[in-house]
């Protein structure tokens, strides 16, 4: 397996198990509190990695550089997964994360603006065809939206696409999973202060089974599995095809929706922007046209 291929199976998966976020809607109806229901997920997610680093004897030390570094990625993450789930308060599932794939255009703006990356002509498509297969999603089905849900979506976007950018272009090589460890660490350290100075948040023990089950679900998919295998995608691939591969993110999203809360229907509509997307996915990860050329001329040697 090549390292395109490599980056685009791990920046698909990651997408999907990424799209399982809008299973933690299912805990709201009991009144469980957005930072009760994260906590657990960070908290799980931190034991989770820890206990697999220490079974691969990977060292839990970090230098002063890689520190700064793994601050800042967590901090990203925070905003990003806080403002999303809060999102889900104020609009449909789907539609939250339909918005929340305005990230792949946000990175190929900063990579274009700050870091001078050409995009391609088939970049461009693809990042049209999901955006026209989004917008399908989005208005496949009857949908509720408010300022401030679109707004915290928008913040989530904006922030998942500054980390996704800075991942990429770090210098500080950090295994995935030492990586990972940190940033939900961080994010559980970060959400208990967040309580603390908010006078209106109190942090919950969850006891129940489904709560219990569903932020098990959330460290281990949208966490566990989908940092790991972004950050192996965006080292294979680049923040920008990572990103446009992230279209698997709503599609799951919005199944989900369909299944557990009826946000949207199955329609010719939901199908038809499920095959723009799906378009746009496959348009990133084929070889292109020079490189089927010189596939066929070291085969024909």
């Amino acid at each position: 397996m090549n390292v395109k291929t490599k980056g685009a199976i791990c920046g698909i998966v990651s997408a999907i198990c990424y799209g399982v976020n809008p299973i933690g809607k299912l805990v709201y109806a009991d009144n469980v509190s957005t930072n009760s229901l994260l906590l657990h997920r960070f908290a799980i997610a931190a034991i989770i990695f820890a206990v697999v680093m220490r079974i691969q004897k990977i060292s839990f030390k970090i230098s002063l550089q890689e520190a700064k570094m793994l601050v800042i990625f967590g901090a990203l993450f925070f905003l990003s997964s806080m403002s999303l789930f809060y999102s889900f308060k104020n609009i449909s599932t789907g539609v939250a994360s339909t918005l929340l794939f305005l990230y792949p255009v946000m990175v190929a703006i900063i990579m274009t603006i700050f870091f001078k990356e050409h995009l391609t002509a088939r970049i461009i498509t693809s990042i049209a065809l999901a955006f026209v297969g989004i917008a399908t999603l989005c208005y496949g089905g009857e949908i509720t939206v408010n300022a401030k849900g679109i707004a915290l979506v928008l913040i989530s976007a904006l922030t998942y696409a500054i980390y996704v950018v800075i991942m990429n272009k770090s210098v500080v090589n950090i295994h995935a999973f030492k990586l990972n460890f940190y940033i939900a660490a961080f994010c559980v350290v970060a959400i208990v202060i967040h309580s603390l100075c908010d006078n209106n948040i109190s942090l919950q023990i969850l006891t129940n089974h489904k709560h219990i089950l569903v932020a098990l679900t959330l460290a281990i998919f949208p966490t566990l599995i989908a940092l790991t295998l972004l950050t192996v995608s965006v080292r294979c691939i680049g923040s920008t095809s990572a990103a446009i591969l992230g279209a698997f993110e709503p599609l799951t999203a919005v199944l989900l929706g369909i299944l557990l809360y009826n946000d949207e229907t199955l329609s010719i509509q939901l199908i038809f922007g499920i095959i723009l997307i799906l378009s746009a996915v496959m348009l990133t990860i084929m070889p292109s046209t020079q490189k089927i050329k010189e596939l066929r001329q070291i085969h024909q040697k």
